[in-house]
């Protein structure tokens, strides 16, 4: 079986930085994901936006995941937010009560 990936490219703006996820957010991929956006939070813009529109899998680790860097965005004054949040997940957040834990926005 091969091993997923995911891709992360980085655009970033003097308040925002945008992280454009492509691929399968899970236990094998979270590492990657959790150094990016701990990276980003050592100097922390006012928001930092997981762009989802490329995801095509999130596993329980990954929704756990999305939480904890969320959690870590608020205590460095930061906001994380998901947009283009697909169908399917936004189903999984719903099933699992982490909706109400994320922030959610609509594509800009």
């Amino acid at each position: 079986m091969e091993r997923p990936e995911l891709t992360i490219a980085v655009d970033r703006a003097p308040d925002e930085v945008v992280l454009h996820l492509a691929g399968e957010v899970d236990v094998f991929t979270v590492t990657n994901l959790s150094a990016i956006v701990n990276e980003t939070l050592a100097d922390p813009p006012a928001r930092i936006v997981l762009d989802m529109a490329g995801v095509t899998f999130c596993d329980s680790q990954g929704l756990g995941t999305l939480v904890v860097l969320s959690r870590k965005a608020q205590h460095a004054r930061s906001v994380l937010s998901l947009t283009n949040v697909g169908d399917f997940l936004m189903r999984v957040l719903d099933i699992t009560g982490l909706r109400s834990a994320l922030m959610i926005t609509a594509p800009s």
